[in-house]
């Protein structure tokens, strides 16, 4: 049985392809992708102390191949009487918003502490990302995607 005949494929673009100036609204809501570190439960006496503080991390990453303005905001609260019934409500403490610059694919680390005065699960997944490229100049940066939920279960010791 005889092989088909290979043939050479050629790729070609034509000279006056517009190059797209501006990144699409997908590509800027992609610009960092963020992730919280945390331990997934943490044991505290709500009898000795009534304030329950966990550290977290809130780490940043810039995927893109230029300078990001980045601006964080910690104030952002889950209101839906659904999500407040499953995960209490909590509160970040010291500041409340962030504003820094990440280079190239740079990575920031961010240390923030949760504070709790309920045994229960909550979700940490509340801080709001933007950003925006750096050398554009545009009013609003555009919200990251948020990633999932970020649950952690406080109990009482």
């Amino acid at each position: 049985q005889e092989l088909p005949e290979m043939v050479l494929l050629k790729f070609f673009r034509p000279e006056n392809t517009p190059v797209p100036a501006r990144p699409t609204p997908e590509q800027l809501s992609n610009l960092i992708k963020t992730s919280l570190h945390y331990p997934e439960s943490f044991n505290h006496s709500f009898h000795q102390k009534s304030l329950c503080l966990v550290p977290v991390t809130l780490l940043l990453s810039n995927c893109s191949q230029a300078v990001v303005d980045v601006m964080i905001d910690l104030r952002h609260k889950t209101t839906s009487p659904e999500a407040l019934e499953i995960h209490g409500s909590f509160t970040w403490l010291g500041q409340t918003q962030y504003k820094l610059q990440l280079k190239s694919q740079e990575v920031y680390s961010l240390q923030l502490k949760a504070c709790f005065v309920h045994t229960g699960v909550y979700n940490l997944g509340t801080p709001r990302v933007f950003a925006k490229l750096a050398d554009q100049v545009t009013l609003f940066e555009t919200s990251q995607q948020n990633s999932m939920p970020a649950l952690i279960i406080i109990n009482n010791i």
